[in-house]
């Protein structure tokens, strides 16, 4: 007969063995492969001891591909198994550290305040939710992303702590000449800890400022390969936990997130990355607009997802004016009919290079 410790052990086993044996196949599971692997995991999660679950988020964190909800899960877990996930793993999207930011410990917040990048949103919650050591972290973490209500609280927070104060004065990037509008200073001390005395503030705008704006340059167009790699990375996992819905796309739109909507797009229309890829690089606006019309998106979020996309140029107001007159005047039943022949079209020349504007135009 088994006792109770020799199964528990084999538990351990059988899930450290599943996750390494994912680890090596994780770029090449399909969808099914995935949600088996997935499934499995999160029910062994279950069964086994912490250390077994550390070991498995360890193999887990550095993929670029990993089942979503079990990642989700064991980020959720006890610090020493989610550390890892939360410094590293690029499959948790931004919604998913929020979260973890609002609920989790403080540990938990100063593992994801040191990640290599920190998105403006992540470090809204971490300053909102966060205590002194999280928020020092996350000052400290030079990629970290600040926008102006964040900095804004960073600043009020600075009254009653020298140490933020000086963090933020040692940042680089933060152009404090920019400061305008109105923010409450109560101590001149502040302001001299933020850097006045080195110049660093307009003494015109010094305690009447409510927005502060810092020189980060972001690209407005321009495809960049780095950043759609994390994108579609992000976006797959919230495909296979199946939360890829228009609430998610609305929350790309809304926060500019060009490469997480083109990568959505390319899952929500089942088709290679490959091809969206092109019609970005393409200007190709006629197919864009059959294939969202095809999937009966909103005439005002599709007008809000051709501003954001990461064209090769930005469009021009002419050019989102021409291409939401033509999604308006097209109906879904005729978009969804040229999409599927262009589809079939495609499938059946696989091993040609299809003219997709041609195509999708006809």
């Amino acid at each position: 007969m088994v006792s109770a410790e020799e199964s528990l052990s084999e538990r351990d086993q059988l899930f450290r063995n599943m996750a390494k044996l994912f680890s090596y196949v994780s770029d090449r599971c399909d969808d099914a492969e995935m949600a088996q692997y997935d499934e499995a995991l999160c029910l062994l999660a279950d069964l086994v001891e912490v250390e077994a679950r550390a070991h498995v988020a360890s193999l887990l964190a550095p993929l670029k591909r990993a089942p979503g909800t079990a990642v989700l899960k064991l980020a959720n877990d006890d610090i020493e198994v989610a550390r890892p996930l939360l410094e590293f793993s690029t499959v948790l999207s931004e919604d998913d550290l929020i979260d973890i930011v609002s609920k989790q410990s403080e540990a938990h917040r100063m593992a994801i305040a040191s990640r290599a990048i920190v998105p403006e949103r992540v470090g809204e919650a971490i300053v909102r939710h966060g205590e002194t050591s999280s928020v020092v972290r996350l000052v400290r973490n030079e990629n970290a992303a600040f926008g102006a209500s964040t900095l804004k609280s960073l600043v009020e927070r600075a009254r009653g702590n020298s140490e933020i104060a000086e963090d933020l004065r040692n940042r680089s990037e933060i152009d404090w000449k920019s400061l305008r509008g109105e923010i409450e200073w109560a101590a001149d001390k502040v302001m001299e800890s933020l850097g006045e005395t080195e110049g660093r503030l307009d003494p015109v705008a010094a305690g009447k400022v409510n927005a502060v704006v810092y020189n980060r340059i972001r690209n407005k167009a321009g495809f960049n390969g780095q950043e759609w790699k994390l994108a579609y990375n992000q976006v797959k996992a919230l495909y296979d936990r199946k939360q890829l819905d228009e609430p998610a796309m609305t929350r790309f739109v809304r926060f500019g997130y060009g490469h997480h909507v083109a990568a959505a797009m390319t899952l929500t229309l089942r088709v290679p990355p490959e091809i969206v890829v092109k019609w970005l690089a393409s200007q190709d606006y006629a197919a864009v607009t059959v294939a969202m019309r095809a999937l009966k998106t909103d005439a005002q979020l599709f007008d809000a997802i051709v501003a954001v996309l990461p064209w090769r140029d930005l469009p021009t107001d002419a050019d989102r004016s021409m291409v939401v007159s033509r999604f308006s005047v097209l109906k879904e039943e005729e978009a969804a009919r040229i999409f599927e022949l262009w589809r079939a079209h495609s499938f059946r020349r696989r091993t040609e290079a299809p003219n997709t504007r041609v195509a999708m135009r006809a």
